[in-house]
């Protein structure tokens, strides 16, 4: 969950880098994706972002989001239940002149309930660590058709934690480990991925 206590987001590549936006304290649970692991991500999905769709599930402060659409990604929902974390998002996209970027203020898996107007080929899933909610999204992101085959998918956990029950056809490409957080890039689908 990509959210601050308040305070600035630097965005760290593409079109808008190094600006810095301005954002709402968070709630319970809340922790940056840091710089370190952010440039990582975006290293790694470099290929798959110019003109991807792209769903931040736990978006807080937009950091993965934003960063998508300064970095080439055609759209970016954000999903964010807190309200006053929403509005802050709309605020920064505003400012930004994100046309692409658009803000959904429900809870995760109540969105992944809907069906989705078309798949992704992004997805970002940053919840709260305690909540144990990767298997869940990870299943209703199947279940719902909300993503392309060879969608590639960030999920963030517990340093210590192993890798959550996936849907049966992912496959794990990356992993790192930054601090008190494990990240990793998974690909939806059947086929078989070439490691760098």
């Amino acid at each position: 969950m990509s959210r601050r206590r308040g305070g600035q987001l630097r965005i760290i590549g593409g079109q808008w880098r190094g600006r810095k936006l301005p954002v709402p304290a968070g709630g319970e649970g809340v922790r940056p994706t840091g710089d370190r692991v952010r440039e990582t991500l975006f290293n790694w999905l470099a290929p798959a972002l110019p003109g991807a769709r792209c769903l931040d599930l736990f978006a807080g402060t937009g950091a993965l989001g934003l960063e998508a659409l300064s970095r080439g990604a055609a759209e970016a929902v954000l999903v964010e239940r807190d309200p006053q974390a929403a509005a802050g998002l709309r605020r920064n996209l505003a400012a930004l002149g994100a046309e692409g970027g658009r803000v959904e203020a429900v809870d995760a898996l109540a969105y992944l309930r809907r069906p989705p107007a078309a798949a992704f080929e992004v997805a970002f899933l940053d919840p709260p660590y305690e909540a144990d909610l990767l298997p869940a999204c990870c299943q209703a992101l199947v279940d719902g058709g909300w993503l392309v085959a060879g969608a590639q998918v960030y999920i963030e956990s517990r340093a210590g934690a192993g890798l959550p029950q996936l849907p049966a056809t992912w496959e794990l490409r990356r992993e790192g480990r930054a601090g008190r957080c494990r990240y990793r890039l998974l690909r939806a689908g059947g086929a078989t991925a070439t490691e760098e």
